[in-house]
């Protein structure tokens, strides 16, 4: 049997409607911001495989640093113990976020690192003996991952219905916009005048699986305000849009005001290694010291912790720190600002935007803009027919690709972005 049918023999592919998709691609390789299919076919990998190889694919040093950590150590539990990779890295972190942050908390993706952070929120309240706050604010159109408590603070409907008489409540506002920015801040603060919110989630700047919306550093820098003035806790979802993807380190360093919690996954192993990261203020870490045992923080997962993992984000960290990452990062949010502004009058697209290096468009097609439309999979073919691997979020087609690629690579992409709108559309 060939590669492809094991995999429909035995596996079960996420966000995959089996009835209707079609096969799977079967990438063997991964080389900078290449993926290799079993012929040889080359693919520019235009959305970094779910976003998380900001550093490319098989990168060398990242591999020299997992190898060096496995002959040291794999893996240890992380109760009771610690190892040299963990406060090296939670050292790091805290020095690069800068402002309030102190404390940071291990866990296993992206999903867990937002999960860890709701329930630091309500057991914050709850450690200080505050049983009136026990609401918490998201946005519209939101998307936190696929925990329980995560897809409680997302958008309803969509990808969770059959779940959500199993979510907690939660109360949400209207995507910001310029057009809606008085409603939306009065709103905000009738709800949290109350006094019953424990905290308030939301992906800065980005919204990615909504379809790449984006929202004014003004507006985001207003809402955490607020929300401070309230004494409600902030927490703000970076598993997408850190490490570079806004052309800054993180989305928050475009907003003055600190929130409490930071959320971190994706980009932070350079997609090598998965790892959910959740980093508090140490006003928040104070609430759960007592003589008290159940006052802790009681959550955990095996691989808490794992060294291996630690030691990709260690080396990502480093690449960082290289001048030619951010060469990269500025060409990409120059070059997708350039593009942008060229196909924002397209008669075939509705809108357009960008935020440093995630670059997004609507095709238009005569209603609402929809996840499940079928653009994404004609755009899907179209694209791959041409090497390049996107994933269309319905009919929004964006980009945001690894670190490693460069000019060329991306005036190919942009070139095939107006062929589909021009002949395909």
């Amino acid at each position: 049997m060939s590669i492809l049918e094991k995999d429909k023999s035995f596996v079960w592919h996420p966000f995959t409607q089996y009835q209707t998709s079609g096969d799977p691609l079967v990438i063997v390789k991964g080389e900078d911001h290449y993926l290799i299919d079993e012929e040889g076919k080359k693919y520019i990998d235009a959305n970094s495989s779910w976003w998380t190889n900001v550093h490319g694919h098989s990168n060398k040093y990242l591999a020299e640093k997992v190898y060096e950590q496995f002959l040291t150590l794999d893996h240890s539990i992380f109760a009771g113990a610690t190892h040299p990779r963990a406060v090296e890295i939670s050292e790091r972190l805290i020095h690069l976020l800068k402002r309030d942050f102190q404390k940071v908390f291990f866990s296993d993706n992206g999903s867990t690192s937002t999960e860890v952070a709701l329930k630091m929120a309500f057991q914050y309240w709850y450690n200080k003996g505050d049983s009136k706050r026990k609401r918490m604010l998201a946005i519209e159109g939101a998307y936190h991952g696929d925990t329980f408590g995560a897809m409680s603070v997302g958008q309803r409907g969509y990808f969770n219905k059959p779940f959500e008489h199993l979510f907690f409540d939660v109360d949400f506002i209207p995507f910001p916009t310029e057009d809606n920015e008085e409603e939306v801040i009065q709103k905000v603060k009738e709800l949290f005048s109350t006094g019953e919110f424990a905290g308030f989630i939301f992906e800065p700047l980005v919204q990615g699986s909504s379809g790449m919306r984006m929202y004014s550093a003004e507006i985001l820098e207003k809402l955490v305000r607020i929300a401070k003035d309230h004494q409600v806790i902030t927490i703000a979802d970076e598993v997408m849009t850190g490490f570079g993807r806004t052309g800054k380190m993180f989305a928050i360093d475009h907003i003055q005001t600190s929130p409490d919690i930071i959320c971190l996954s994706k980009g932070i192993t350079g997609g090598s290694l998965p790892i959910g990261i959740t980093v508090a203020s140490q006003e928040m870490f104070e609430a759960f010291l007592d003589e008290d045992t159940t006052k802790a923080l009681l959550h955990g997962h095996s691989y808490t912790g794992n060294a291996l993992c630690c030691a990709a984000v260690s080396g990502s960290l480093d690449l960082f720190e290289r001048k030619a990452t951010w060469e990269v990062v500025d060409l990409i949010s120059k070059m997708n600002a350039e593009f942008v502004k060229e196909i924002k009058d397209h008669p075939k697209v509705r809108t357009a935007r960008v935020q440093g290096t995630i670059m997004a468009f609507e095709v238009e097609t005569g209603g609402a803009s929809n996840y499940f439309s079928n653009i994404k999979q004609m755009a899907s073919e179209f694209f791959l027919d041409n090497g390049i691997h996107l994933r269309p979020l319905g009919n929004v087609i964006f980009l945001n690709p690894p670190y490693t690629i460069n000019k060329e690579d991306l005036d190919y992409v942009y070139s095939k972005m107006r062929e589909f709108l021009n002949e395909k559309m």
